[in-house]
Parts: structure tokens; sequence; C-alpha cells
């Protein structure tokens, strides 16, 4: 048994490596996210740490835990004003364009890897949506100054597209495991995630101002914590039902960034700082399952696939959907660019290893390897890539 007082120092020293490494990650222009997984990586099995760890089932609780704040937090800072105007480019985004994503995606890989075209369609519904920790950590943190009505979009997109990468890779797994799951089946699931998670989202979001506005408690202090138990209760709400817990947390966190309520700024303060440290536990979690050793084997592989997703399939989905927008050539450019992938695919893909899906394994490996090349290559060049086509401010 290892004391207690030593996993207090661990978990202490990660924490501070990683505070102190995104001061350093930001001046050389290197997204904090990988920094945090480096870091991560080194703590673990095979790294000087050499943390003995290996569990999908951890990685997958502390990341759905870790998203539900990180997702209310993107939708708290998001201002009503800039997001209805782009509610239905986003939506369109967040379902059209992650099913074509995920269906290049599959097409190009089928080819490429060894393995049955569903195991393929499993692959691309993993890393067919863009990540919302990762989108918000890195436009943040770079500062990158886009017009409000572009930015609002790309964060919105982030923060709704997750549902529908869910339920492609649940149905996908579902696929696998039972081989007899109709059409019907199919539209029944989809149907239930997004309509009960948009009634718990706009139900809560009209709820919890309702109750800060009506219950007077003896401590501030307290105020936040009750949100956290509200939050934690949404998403439970939403996900006994069937329906779409991410959405629903997302939802309640745009609904309430427009409502009026005692204790809203220091509510936004806890939860921006709650949100980072989710962030960096989450990330340092992934850097612990990941395994060094079994990169190599996926390597040319995961770039291949991380190449296809960045200069073929997302930006075809992203023309594809937005083909009739008022948006320009160059602002829709920048929405295909932004499109990184972060903690959201890592964590799905621990749900194949979690099922015992043949080959789950290489899946996990690749699905890393194309989540660094996005936040390294996309994140790294995101200022650049705006400056270039002119729409930064």
């Amino acid at each position: 048994m290892i004391p207690m007082n030593q996993y207090f120092l661990v978990v202490a020293i990660l924490l501070l490596l990683s505070v102190l490494a995104s001061k350093v990650s930001s001046r050389m222009g290197i997204p904090s996210l990988v920094v945090f997984i480096v870091i991560g990586m080194l703590a673990g099995t095979e790294g000087v740490g050499g943390i003995q760890f290996d569990s999908p089932v951890i990685v997958q609780s502390l990341g759905v835990i870790a998203l539900i704040f990180i997702l209310f937090s993107a939708g708290f800072d998001t201002h009503s004003a800039f997001a209805r105007p782009v509610l239905w480019q986003g939506l369109g985004l967040a379902t059209f364009g992650v099913i074509i994503t995920a269906f290049l995606v599959a097409i190009f890989a089928y080819y490429i890897i060894p393995m049955p075209f569903i195991h393929s369609l499993l692959l691309g519904a993993i890393v067919s949506s863009t990540d919302a920790s990762a989108v918000f950590s890195v436009l943040r943190s770079k500062q990158v100054a886009m017009n409000p009505h572009l930015k609002t979009l790309i964060e919105f997109e982030s923060g709704s597209n997750d549902p529908m990468s869910i339920f492609l890779t649940l149905a996908c797994i579902e696929l696998i495991l039972t081989q007899n799951l109709s059409g019907f089946d199919l539209l029944l699931m989809f149907f239930l995630q997004l309509v009960v998670g948009l009634l718990v989202g706009f139900s809560m979001g009209k709820f919890i101002p309702y109750i800060f506005n009506k219950l007077k408690l003896e401590y501030s202090g307290l105020y936040p914590v009750l949100n956290v138990a509200l939050l934690l209760l949404t998403y439970g709400i939403s996900s006994s039902l069937d329906g779409s817990g991410f959405l629903a947390i997302y939802l309640t966190g745009l609904m309430m960034a427009k409502a009026n309520f005692n204790h809203k700024t220091n509510l936004y303060r806890f939860h921006d700082g709650f949100a980072w440290l989710m962030q960096i536990i989450m990330f340092l979690i992934l850097g612990l399952q990941i395994f060094p050793s079994q990169l190599p084997s996926v390597f040319l592989v995961g770039i291949l696939v991380a190449a296809f997703l960045m200069i073929i399939a997302r930006p075809v989905a992203v023309y594809s959907v937005l083909s009739l927008s008022v948006l320009s050539f160059r602002e829709k450019t920048m929405v295909a660019w932004t499109g990184l992938r972060g903690a959201v695919p890592i964590i799905l893909a621990t749900f194949p290893l979690i099922a015992q899906i043949p080959q789950a394994n290489i899946i996990f490996n690749i699905v890393f390897f194309i989540v660094l090349t996005s936040v390294l290559i996309q994140g790294t060049l995101l200022t650049r890539v705006a400056r270039l086509l002119k729409v930064n401010q």
C-alpha cells in the first residue's frame, strides 16, 4: 500500500509542473494542452515518473466529469447576442459536419488500415467532432482577435458537436457487438439524445438562476457548491433518460449566460478557474494512459489519417455545410482550420477498449496521434493562419 501522503505529493507536483509549463509553452507558441499530455506521459508507466497506470474506466469517468464543467464554462462564457446569429450554422456543423467528417475519414482509413469498414467508421466517428476544451483553450490562450461572429461560431460548434460524435461512436460499437441494430433503433437513439438533452438543458438553464435568486444562503461560498451539484444533477437526469448529458450541460451554460441572477460574477470566476483545473487533470490522466512503446507501430497510419482529416475531411465538411452561408471563403477556411481535436476523441477511444472491441488498442493509439498532431499543428499555427487569411481584427 502506498501512503496517501505520497499520492498528494505526486498530484501536487504534476499540477505545479502543468501550471508552470503552461507559462513557458505560451511563450514558445505551443498549446498548453500538448504540454499537459506530455507531462502525463513522462510521469506514466514508461516515463521517468514510473507511475503505474492503465485504466480506461478511470480515464473515461474522470474525462466525463471534467467535460461537464469545461462545457458549462464554455456556454456560460458565451454572450447570447453573439450566439443567436450563428445558431443554424453552428448546428449544421455540429450535425451534418460531424457526419460528413466521420464518413470521409472512415473511407480513407478503410483503405490504409487492415480492419473492417465498421471499425474504420468507428475511428471516423471518434475523431469527427472538434473538441471544446482544445478550441477554447487555444483561442483564449493565444488571444486570437477574430471578429465576434466568427469566433462565436467556432466556439458554439465545438461546444455542441460532441453529442453527434458520441451518438455515432455508440452506434458503431452497438453494430459491432450486436450486428442486429436496425435503422429505426439508430434514429430513436439519436432522437432521444437530442430532444432529451435540449429539454433538460433548457429547463435547468431556467431553473438554476431562479434558485439562485430565491435561495438565500448564509455563506456566499456555498453558491458555487450549489451550482456544481445542480450541474451534476443536470447531466445525471439527461443521461438517465437516454439523452445527451453534454448537450444539456452546454445549453444550461448558454441559458445562464443570458440570465440575471445573484452571485453571477463570482460564479463565473469560480468556473473559469475550475474549468482550467479540469483541463489539466483531464489531459494529465490522458497522458498517463498513453504507452509510448506502442506508438511507433501506428505512427505512419496516425500521421496519414491526421493529415487527411485536417487537409481534406474537415474542409470538405465545413465548405459543404456553410455553402449557403454569408461567410467569406477566408472565414470558412478559418473555421475549417480551427477544427482542433482534443480530449473528447481520446475519451471516446476508451469506449471500444472498455467494450473489448477487436483492434480497440490500435484505434486508441491512432486517435492519440491524430489529437497530438491536430493540437500541435493547427493550434500552434492558429494565429499565423488567422493573420494570413486576414480574419483577425
